[in-house]
């Protein structure tokens, strides 16, 4: 009986030959990632009573992302906190400042295909777009990953999604993820992971790929992984990974606990409305919703293929006067990359406020959070009560496209109207 991607991956990091869906693993972790919020001002006291001994601080990467900038004294005190921890430890891989951890950790080349990676925030999943098997844990799991390099996994079974055909202009990956939620249900995945598969999958870029890895945690999914290509080897390569990457795929007689089959040709713009990921809609069942703030980035969609979107539509066009428009770069390197291309000028010219990279208002945390009973499209990946700020407000979720033009009509639009040409990603 042949093995899934997952399968495959916890039998390499377990020392095994093969292991199925179901089994309980020993494993050695390849990444250990920790974030300011959720590492090591939570983590330290547990570490030093049971040693206080990194396994190898070659494999533990700390990114500061979610107080950054500190927008309160706790906020400031945490990332001081993290900032001192890793300097004391002497760590070779500390991020601040830099945009989300899971986008640092893929551009600075920490995401292989094979590795298992292991971070104290459940969007880890997302580096499952290059083949690495990568999932959320607790912060107290992560004080016994710190202290030996292992823990214990149990081997998810695979629901393997296959999205053929070709999707239409105005059409991304964000809808076929939000498709993909709708009918799964936000728990329909629950600890099994989502293998994304098919011609259109395949032909996603780099950028489009780390979004339906991204959000698979919204259903559940332990990781989302992609079946790793040239993509993933020139996207490595591009990031100065210079040793060799082993490709991983799922063998033809491996074993899933179901398949859905979609055809992407037929997909429209998708909408999930509040309060749920799965609550989603074709954008032409809520046109015409008004809206307070539009929000661009996160690690979910703040990548330069998505600046390059929006910017593309915004060009020459202004926001609507009574909507807040912000956009967040996913890193300072797509920042950065952003502001060469012009694309900065572009959407400041059009009336967007960019911030820093950051976690930002996607969590709640600082710069751009909504007040009670104000209304928000956003590029970011969940939209439970309270997600971006007051209980009272509502969170609706779509593309970079569809926030684009909605900032434009200042209520929910189809993006399809905006784009009378393709977007190179």
């Amino acid at each position: 009986m042949g093995m899934t991607m997952s399968e495959k991956i916890l039998a390499k990091a377990s020392g095994k030959s093969s292991v199925k869906a179901g089994e309980i693993v020993w494993v050695n972790v390849d990444i250990a990632l920790m974030h300011d919020l959720l590492g090591p001002w939570l983590v330290d006291g547990g570490f030093r009573r049971l040693g206080g001994k990194l396994f190898d601080k070659d494999k533990v990467v700390v990114v500061s992302d979610h107080c950054t900038p500190p927008a309160t004294v706790q906020q400031a005190d945490i990332l001081k906190f993290t900032r001192d921890w890793a300097r004391n430890h002497d760590l070779p891989y500390y991020y601040e400042f830099e945009g989300p951890c899971h986008q640092v950790i893929v551009e600075h080349g920490h995401v292989r295909p094979g590795r298992l990676i292991l971070g104290t925030d459940s969007h880890t999943c997302m580096a499952g777009a290059l083949g690495a098997f990568a999932t959320g844990i607790g912060s107290t799991e992560m004080i016994g990953v710190l202290l030996t390099g292992e823990t214990w996994l149990k081997v998810p079974e695979t629901i393997k999604v296959v999205w053929d055909g070709k999707l239409k202009e105005g059409v991304y990956a964000k809808d076929i993820v939000l498709k993909t939620i709708k009918e799964l249900g936000h728990a329909g995945a629950t600890y099994q992971t989502i293998e994304f598969s098919g011609s259109a999958i395949k032909e996603l870029s780099m950028d489009e790929r780390l979004v339906l890895s991204n959000m698979a945690v919204e259903a559940g999914a332990k990781t989302g992984l992609i079946e790793p290509d040239e993509t993933v080897v020139e996207y490595l390569r591009s990031k100065g990974v210079q040793d060799e990457i082993e490709l991983f795929a799922s063998d033809e007689d491996a074993v899933y606990s179901h398949v859905l089959h979609f055809d992407a040709s037929e997909l429209e713009p998708q909408v999930a409305c509040p309060h749920e990921v799965d609550n989603v809609h074709p954008v032409s069942d809520v046109e015409g919703k008004a809206v307070d703030q539009v929000y661009l980035g996160s690690c979910t969609n703040g990548r330069i293929g998505d600046l390059r979107i929006a910017a593309e539509i915004l060009k020459g066009r202004k926001i609507a006067k009574h909507v807040r428009c912000l956009v967040v770069p996913a890193s300072q390197h797509v920042w950065m990359q952003a502001n060469k291309e012009g694309i900065l000028t572009t959407l400041t010219e059009a009336g967007c406020i960019v911030n820093m990279p950051s976690c930002g208002a996607c969590g709640g945390f600082t710069s751009g959070v909504i007040g009670a009973g104000e209304v928000v499209m956003s590029s970011s990946n969940r939209n439970f009560r309270g997600r971006m700020g007051s209980s009272d407000g509502e969170v609706y979720l779509g593309s970079p496209a569809t926030v684009a033009a909605t900032a434009i009509e200042g209520k929910i639009a189809d993006p399809r109207k905006y784009l009378s040409k393709e977007v190179m990603l």
